[in-house]
């Protein structure tokens, strides 16, 4: 039997990393240092190098181990998947783990072995594994001995379990049941594990396994997490590198965002039968389905079952006029299915649809029940002079995934729920165009607009009452005209409040929800109104702003006007200290208040143009988590007829000044030494 098969035995049970850090005093003495080969060299994590990783195309899966077929998941899922350019040269790329290794370096929860080397065919130890779940956790290395918080982490948790030699022998290398005793021990530390034990007298080596181990793996059989291969369990086998990394993409999964903001605030969740992948298109039942072209007009359709769309137009050219649609109750079965495929949704548009909807009223009291929802390419929604209400949880108002297209024109868009934008695209993203109406959010973690997409909004005044207003994720783009825009996100009740609170955020997650790419935003005219928090927050991307004769309003005096920073990794956001944020903000005609700031590990280029009036510092600051710097942190330049009229000091890279600074008896300070004043 080849062992690598066995590296992908154990299935998702739809684990999400947590941001939490857990601390406590334990027994377990100071380890040994690793030896050669281990997880970390020299006693420090090595910093991660390259790029973050981009999402892997819909549906690919990773190649075939040896001509052995990989067990298959529950439901026919497949683990997230990531093409990455790994800066390992024994990692090919048409590697059986290749995938796997990728998602799990691109979340930081796996690092090579050196700078160049991840060593796949090395056996894994102890103070390896539980030192990547400690990372899932949210926890990270400190000290003199890197795996202790790890493993002090694991024995306050009872991570350990009944093996006394995982703590006293953590270089030792560990053994399939002590790894699936350590999964076990997780997933019950993470209360992520079905109830029910398995009889494993199926396995021919069961007679095998320590006593010890004996609940955690009838648990993890019962529970459809451990399948074995051809009929044995290889209890006393060794775990290598390779295997490490595929077991844990299907077991560690990042969080998903404000509406799918990868890794933090709604979009995918943890628990078990709800979230945890639909690799395939998954979109329930219809309790009215049109299939053929046609017209229809004052006709009522009503849903209340579950995973059921009450209209569902599937692959017709259909004009709707005067309609009702009522999803007044039912559930999803899998929220990913209903966030990327429209599982649940009031009205779904699919395979190709053309459909015009006029004077209609569309209502959803269904969690996870999206209001209009266009799925796939060549699906097309036109939507005008209509009412879209959502009542729950992960419930849009009008929803595009997949490459679908939403024309949307004076409607007037209500949702209640948390994790439910207005104007809200997942993975797969698609075309929104919208020109006029109001699209307000009540819920946390449910801006006004979020976007995987390309949205471009006229006309309209979007609100978010508990919510940032306006998410960008990945290489996508909010291009706004003549739009009235407010938010209000919590200090406290949003996902990722404790990492930042904001207004606009832009920002590359790791779930495989946005390719990775630069990410734009563009406002003219209009008001930006933010009540709480920093009013621009870039991290972990690429972004190109720009703003041109937008009032601007940031009611909250101790927040910046512009963040550019990296993250503390926590939910997935890649890695800590290398996931910092390259923006390029372009102002015209525009007049801007507030201080902005840059960490080390970031860049920001800031131009001034077309008469532009700038009122703030630009500073640079190091970076939270000791990333190692970059150049060109804070790049101004100031076209003629531009004022830059400091509040404070300022530190900053370089300066192009063809305009006018007013220095108020502040200081710039550039990256040669160089200080300008009055």
């Amino acid at each position: 039997m080849n062992i690598k098969k066995i590296s992908a035995i154990i299935i998702s049970a739809g684990l999400a990393v947590s941001s939490s850090v857990y601390a406590a005093d334990t027994n377990i003495g100071a380890p040994p240092q690793p030896p050669a080969g281990s997880e970390n060299i020299g006693g420090q994590p090595p910093q991660m190098q390259g790029e973050q990783p981009p999402e892997m195309p819909s549906g690919q899966q990773p190649p075939q181990m040896q001509g052995e077929q990989p067990p298959e998941m529950p439901d026919g899922q497949q683990p997230p998947q990531m093409n990455i350019e790994l800066p390992f040269t024994d990692v090919a790329d048409d590697a059986w783990y290749h995938d796997a290794a990728a998602m799990m370096y691109g979340m930081g929860i796996i690092k090579g072995t050196s700078d160049t080397e991840f060593s796949p065919e090395s056996p894994l130890s102890a103070a390896e594994i539980l030192t990547m779940l400690y990372r899932a956790d949210g926890g990270a290395e400190s000290g003199e001995i890197w795996y202790a918080p790890a493993t002090e982490w694991a024995s306050a948790n009872n991570i350990i379990g009944e093996n006394p030699d995982l703590a006293s022998a953590p270089n030792e290398d560990i053994t399939r049941e002590d790894m699936m005793l350590v999964i076990y021990n997780y997933l019950v530390y993470k209360n992520e594990l079905s109830e029910g034990q398995a009889d494993l007298s199926e396995f021919t080596d069961s007679a095998e396994l320590s006593d010890y181990a004996l609940t955690a793996v009838q648990s993890l059989v019962g529970a459809g997490i451990i399948q074995g291969d051809d009929g044995t369990l290889r209890p006393k086998s060794t775990l290598t590198r390779a295997e490490a990394a595929t077991i844990l993409s299907r077991v560690i999964k990042p969080q998903s965002p404000p509406d799918g903001m990868g890794g933090a605030l709604g979009g995918m969740g943890s628990a078990p039968g709800g979230f945890g992948g639909s690799g395939e298109v998954t979109q329930g039942t219809a309790a009215n389905t049109v299939s053929e072209d046609g017209s229809f007009k004052d006709t009522s359709y009503q849903s209340s079952g579950d995973d059921e769309n009450a209209l569902r137009i599937d692959g017709a050219a259909v004009t709707l006029d005067g309609i009702s649609v009522d999803k007044s109750g039912g559930g999803s079965s899998n929220t990913e299915s209903g966030d990327f495929y429209g599982q649940n949704a009031a009205l779904l548009a699919t395979n190709g649809a053309n459909v015009t909807i006029t004077n209609a009223d569309i209502k959803s009291d269904a969690k996870n029940g999206n209001g209009v929802f266009s799925y796939g390419e060549g699906t097309v929604v036109n939507i005008s002079n209509s009412t879209v209400t959502t009542k729950n949880d992960n419930s849009g108002g009008i929803q595009t995934t997949g490459g679908g297209t939403t024309n949307a024109s004076n409607l007037t868009v209500n949702t209640s729920g948390n994790s439910a934008a207005a104007i809200r695209s997942d993975r797969g993203g698609g075309t929104v165009t919208v020109d006029g109406g109001t699209y307000t959010s009540g819920g946390y973690n449910s801006p006004a607009v979020y976007s995987t997409a390309n949205i471009t909004v006229k006309n309209a005044e979007l609100t978010a009452n508990n919510s940032e207003a306006l998410v960008i994720e990945g290489k996508n783009s909010i291009a706004l005209e003549n739009c009235s825009v407010s938010g209000n996100m919590s200090d406290t009740k949003s996902s990722s409040s404790d990492e930042n609170v904001h207004n606009v955020m832009i920002y590359q997650s790791m779930s495989g929800d946005a390719d990775v790419g630069t990410s734009s935003f563009s406002m003219k005219g209009g008001t930006l109104t933010g009540n709480n928090g920093d009013m621009i927050y870039v991290t972990n991307t690429h972004a190109v702003i720009t703003m041109s004769d937008v009032a601007i309003d940031n009611k909250d005096a101790d927040g910046y006007f512009m963040r550019v920073t990296g993250n503390s990794a926590s939910r997935g956001w890649g890695k800590a200290g290398s996931n910092g944020a390259q923006a390029e903000f372009t102002a015209d005609n525009q007049t801007l208040n507030g201080d902005i700031i840059v960490d080390t590990i970031s860049s920001l280029d800031m131009r001034l143009t077309n008469k532009s009036e700038f009122s703030g510092t630009v500073n640079i600051i190091e970076n939270a988590q000791g990333g190692a710097a970059v150049n060109d942190n804070a790049v101004i330049t100031i076209d003629e007829g531009s004022v830059w009229t400091l509040t404070g000091d300022c530190t900053i890279t370089s300066l192009e000044n063809h305009g006018t600074i007013n220095y108020n008896g502040y200081k710039i300070t550039l990256a040669d030494g160089t200080v300008l004043g009055e």
